[in-house]
């Protein structure tokens, strides 16, 4: 199904004041847009942006390089990971 054929059948409900939704209507008719819909593409975009800056990392080059290297030449495991991966064997079976 495509977006525009989507069911629609979950509901959000907020209250306002007069002059909030003053505002949100001539921005809504600046954008040809309903209240309803300029409402919910405006709080898609924020969400999408709160979600990237909550869930994504950006590194430096350097960080990167560090990163990079780090996976690719991993040290040898050390006394207290052997012994914790000894002791996840045998408690997983």
């Amino acid at each position: 199904m495509t977006r525009a054929t989507e069911a629609k059948d979950d509901r959000l409900q907020i209250r306002l004041n007069a002059e909030a939704k003053i505002a949100l209507q001539r921005a809504a008719n600046y954008r040809h847009k309903t209240v309803s819909q300029f409402v919910l593409t405006t709080a898609l975009i924020e969400a999408e942006k709160v979600i990237r800056e909550n869930e994504s990392v950006t590194l430096s080059a350097a960080d990167w390089k560090v990163f990079y290297d780090a996976l690719s030449n991993p040290p040898a495991p050390n006394a207290a990971l052997r012994n914790a991966f000894a002791k996840y064997q045998k408690a997983t079976g």
